[in-house]
């Protein structure tokens, strides 16, 4: 079913944000595809006239109303440096915004696709418990990529992932789990005896089948919102491509620019069949 492992895909894979709590260490916020790759280095802020980037809090470098500032000084341009820097600026300003509403989109559909999924098999007690989780994650996202006014900050460093993704995230987990996992695994061993079919074996493919009728009724209401999803997807990917073609000539040309490299293809990237 091409919508569930697009959203399998979006929200494991095309986001890596459940990573942050797996694996700290390596979290980025990436997002990947069988045609795009590309995972972020540094946290970036934009508001009207600053253009911020930074990392753990400290910043790298801005561009103030058309002047470029590295390590809190300001660097003298040309006239060609100057036209770069300004166009460069102002892509990522537009992109940025966009990136966020898409992560936050991306985030809700999947939260609501696994309770969709997960409810009718576990019942309302457990789903109420994995409600909740996916409620955390969801203000956990919104952390790491958030509007506030007419501030916009999406965070990627180690460092800001740790923080939304922290050992109070985990505890969380592991106490919805232990409140749930009971009721989980006899909930489901009672879907499965009573579903249709004498032998074990029977029931078990009875079982499945009504998984698959689940995820295509999932599909089904989901459809229109994931097609929109996945068309915003290729155009920020697409975006973001360009976007690093135009950091790099940036970073040729303006030498005190080149160790930042804000965008770059994602090792982290996984193919989902």
């Amino acid at each position: 079913m091409k919508t569930q492992k697009w959203l399998a895909s979006a929200a494991i894979s095309g986001l890596l944000i459940s990573a942050a709590f797996v694996a700290p260490a390596q979290a980025k916020i990436s997002l990947g595809d069988e045609q795009c790759n590309v995972a972020l280095n540094y946290d970036v802020t934009v508001e009207p006239k600053r253009l911020q980037v930074s990392q753990s809090g400290a910043e790298q470098y801005r561009i103030e109303q058309g002047d470029l500032y590295v390590n809190g000084e300001q660097v003298e341009l040309n006239e060609q440096q100057q036209a770069l820097v300004n166009d460069y600026a102002n892509e990522l300003s537009r992109q940025v915004p966009e990136v966020i509403d898409f992560v936050g989109d991306v985030v809700s559909i999947a939260t609501q696709a696994v309770s969709m999924a997960l409810t009718p098999i576990l019942g309302d007690a457990a789903g109420s418990q994995i409600d909740e989780l996916l409620v955390g994650i969801q203000q956990r996202v919104d952390e790491l990529a958030y509007q506030q006014g007419d501030k916009f900050f999406l965070g990627s460093t180690e460092t800001t992932m740790e923080s939304a993704f922290n050992e109070e995230f985990e505890k969380e987990i592991e106490q919805v789990m232990t409140n749930s996992i009971g009721t989980i695994m006899m909930t489901l061993g009672s879907e499965i005896m009573s579903s249709e079919g004498g032998s074990f074996d029977e029931k078990i493919e009875s079982f499945a089948l009504k998984m698959e009728n689940i995820g295509q009724e999932i599909e089904t209401q989901i459809e229109h919102q994931a097609k929109d999803i996945e068309y915003r997807a290729d155009k920020v990917c697409n975006d973001f491509e360009s976007l690093m073609a135009m950091e790099q000539n940036l970073r040729t040309n303006v030498p005190e620019l080149a160790p930042y490299v804000l965008a770059k293809p994602s090792k982290d990237f996984v193919k989902y069949e």
